[in-house]
């Protein structure tokens, strides 16, 4: 596994089918306040071990697809330093949604691992509850069925922030989502641990925990290895993920951002 990553390629690429307790509905996305806008823009510094081995950007800007208008998140990785020469890493990934239902219509994957390559796109018809799956590295066109609101790698970053059931959510308590990663269909689910005050760079910060599910063995240690951080606020924005693999442990931490929708408040006692 890349450890150039962003956090959320992190916490999903390695993903197993489980069955969940509360999934997010069509019904909870009809109205909601996004808790991002065009602009925003993070840096995620990712460290494998005791080296920083790599960094991560995530920015989102305003575009049109087939005459609509759509955001466009724009996600790049690269490793760093020493670990570059033993293992270079470039993964661009790009993903068009709906800037209301944050639902994707067209990700893209490009990547460079260590010599390994990746190029897709994916086209997503929601009407028809298909995926067109171009391999532009093998010439060779699929298309698979999909179920309801299917979210992409990127586009899941941004749907968990707008629509995971923060007022129904009780300790413990699991959720989940649709996806569609590698020509197949998952279910990625979270459950809730409860509210922490996390020390950080920035200072004290008010977060909610997660416990995203994964699959143990070849990259991650256990199911529930994984540990996600979220800002309590406006923003609910990844501000720490810790991750026990199979060989070494890895942490990634918020560098910087700008362009956040709401104060970013930190605590001073």
């Amino acid at each position: 596994m890349s450890i150039g990553k962003i956090p959320l390629l992190l916490l999903v690429s390695n993903i197993s089918l489980f069955g969940f307790a509360q999934s997010i509905t069509e019904e909870s996305t009809s109205e909601v306040n996004l808790p991002f806008r065009t602009g925003e823009w993070f840096e995620f510094r990712i460290y494998y071990g005791f080296f920083n081995a790599s960094y991560a950007t995530l920015e989102l800007s305003n575009d049109t697809l087939n005459g609509r208008p759509v955001l466009h998140a724009k996600g790049y990785g690269t490793t760093t330093g020493l670990l570059r020469w033993f293992f270079k890493v470039e993964d661009h990934y790009d993903t068009y949604f709906d800037n209301k239902k944050v639902i994707p219509y067209w990700f893209i994957r490009d990547i460079y691992e260590g010599g390994y390559t990746k190029n897709l796109e994916i086209n997503f018809d929601h009407d028809q509850n298909l995926a067109h799956v171009n391999d532009l590295k093998y010439k060779k066109q699929e298309t698979f069925k999909i179920t309801d609101s299917a979210q992409d790698l990127i586009s899941a970053f941004y749907y968990l922030r707008a629509f995971y059931p923060s007022e129904k959510l009780k300790l413990n308590e699991s959720f989940s989502i649709n996806m569609f990663f590698d020509k197949e269909n998952y279910i990625f689910k979270m459950k809730f641990l409860g509210k922490e005050l996390l020390n950080t760079k920035f200072g004290k910060i008010q977060c909610m925990k997660f416990r995203p599910y994964v699959q143990s063995g070849r990259v991650f240690r256990e199911k529930e290895s994984v540990t996600l951080w979220i800002t309590d606020d406006g923003n609910k924005i990844p501000i720490r993920l810790q991750a026990d693999l199979a060989i070494g442990s890895i942490k990634v931490d918020l560098e910087k951002f700008k362009n956040l929708v709401a104060p970013f408040v930190i605590q001073f006692n």
